[in-house]
């Protein structure tokens, strides 16, 4: 069972059932979640694309020089491109059993590393100091975050993402775009101490239900 310390307003430890990190698992999300992202414009124009004459060259006999027909063959220079890329979806499905268990084995590899951080409430966020980006660097250095790190900050909290956008050793997105990739390439997660806790809630009734069946 980890846990994991919870700072903020309401400061406490939250247990949750997270598995080991698999290599594999890991590897196939990240992969799958980056074929998603390919833009897949790459282009190339085929013999019967590239401008140029469609008169034979040269007679078929008689020349001493190989059988040719126009000049947009491919082996020509300028001629058509032969089995080039065309535009794609690099997409493909992943069972969401599959990312679900890489996101968890995410976080659990974060926490083991001591590199997982779960927040309620950012406090320079109150009223007399406002989200400004010195306060939040005051607040990552009382927490251990000098810039020797990346940190992957997931928040809804708009006021904290602004503050955190302009440090270059930070990448801030809401809850909604929380990812096995961006955790992986980071050192550091910073996460809302909300997500976290359905999952808690979840493994809890598990366990209740495990225990009423006995």
């Amino acid at each position: 069972m980890a846990q994991i310390n919870v700072v903020g307003k309401n400061a406490r430890t939250i247990e949750l059932d997270l598995p080991d990190a698999n290599k594999h698992v890991l590897h196939q999300v990240v992969v799958w979640q980056l074929a998603k992202r390919r833009q897949g414009s790459a282009n190339t124009k085929t013999r019967a694309q590239v401008s140029a004459t469609g008169r034979k060259m040269y007679g078929q006999k008689g020349t001493g020089n190989a059988r040719h027909g126009d000049r947009s063959a491919p082996i020509f220079v300028g001629g058509g491109t032969a089995f080039g890329p065309k535009p794609r979806n690099y997409g493909y499905a992943l069972p969401k059993k599959v990312r679900r268990l890489g996101l968890a084995m995410a976080l659990s590899d974060r926490q083991q590393e001591g590199k997982l951080l779960a927040v309620d409430g950012f406090a320079f966020n109150d009223a007399e100091l406002g989200g400004k980006t010195k306060n939040f660097l005051g607040w990552a250095r009382q927490n251990g975050m000098d810039g020797s790190e990346t940190v992957f900050l997931v928040t809804d909290d708009a006021e904290t993402r602004r503050a955190a956008r302009n440090v270059p050793w930070i990448t801030a997105l809401p809850v909604a775009g929380l990812n096995v990739y961006d955790i992986m390439r980071h050192d550091r997660l910073i996460i809302d101490a909300v997500v976290l806790e359905p999952a808690q809630e979840d493994s809890d009734s598990e366990t209740e239900a495990g225990e009423a069946t006995q």
